[in-house]
């Protein structure tokens, strides 16, 4: 299995960017983090995170999760799912560190998915509402559960207790009921065994700026690009943000990965 990727990154309507999302390919081979991905890595680590808390906090939250993230995975011991799970403790007790240090950063936290893409397919654990995709033969699936309270409202909707117009444009679509903070962790979602990928395939891990757009136009971009790569694919999908035009434009995040070969 060999993999092509590609990071991108937006403000959308925002000065700052509290976004923060790295790769590492080739674990063994000391190639470091990037934005654009060699032919045929063997094996990719991937981890994104939205930041919460303000200009500086939010970053903070992001950048140092994602850091501590990948450096807790690449010196964990045990199978995938174990070194996902300790990498991601490792990462909120990094926020917690950072607000036991500078007080003024309390609130801070970010949202995580971290996944690893190897031989046996694609594992992950996330927290918070950043989505994962699989784009497979026409079709996108969410991969991930959305810990925002966006499943619950349309939960109501659903039971006839809520219009669905008004779940729409509920202001609480987008409160998180689990982020990484440097508490408890009250919700996280972990892959229960490896996905198998096939060629073809394009995996994208995003903030939730990408949610301007709905899921089939995720799907048109990637199926029109998809026979460029993974720099085409993400360019294309921040670019169909930016021409939405929302008011109040999120930061857009994504990393694409392709699986170029089996």
């Amino acid at each position: 299995m060999a993999f092509d990727y590609a990071s991108r990154a937006s403000k959308g309507a925002r000065s700052y960017q509290e976004d923060a999302a790295e790769v590492r390919a080739g674990h063994d081979s000391g190639q470091g983090t990037a934005a654009a991905g060699q032919l045929g890595s063997p094996a990719l680590t991937a981890v994104l995170a939205d930041g919460m808390g303000g200009h500086a906090g939010g970053a903070l939250a992001s950048s140092t999760a994602c850091r501590m993230f990948l450096r807790a995975y690449e010196t964990a011991s045990g199978d995938v799912p174990a070194r996902l799970n300790e990498a991601l403790l490792v990462a909120n007790a990094a926020i917690a560190d950072c607000v036991e240090g500078n007080p003024a950063l309390n609130g801070m936290g970010c949202t995580l998915i971290g996944a690893e893409f190897g031989p046996a397919g694609l594992e992950w654990v996330s927290v918070g509402d950043s989505p994962l995709f699989l784009v497979r033969k026409g079709e996108i699936v969410l991969l991930n559960e959305d810990h925002s309270l966006a499943p619950e409202i349309d939960k109501l909707a659903a039971a006839g207790k809520l219009s669905w117009e008004a779940a729409r444009a509920d202001p609480r679509r987008h409160y998180l009921r689990s982020a990484v903070t440097g508490g408890e962790i009250e919700l996280v979602d972990r892959s229960r065994r490896p996905l198998a990928l096939e060629a073809g395939d394009v995996v994208i891990l995003a903030s939730d700026g990408i949610q301007t757009l709905a899921q089939p136009a995720i799907l048109r971009v990637a199926q029109e690009r998809a026979g460029e790569g993974p720099d085409a694919i993400a360019e294309a999908l921040l670019a169909a943000v930016d021409a939405a035009r929302e008011a109040y434009q999120d930061n857009a995040t994504v990393v694409v990965v392709r699986v170029s070969g089996a």
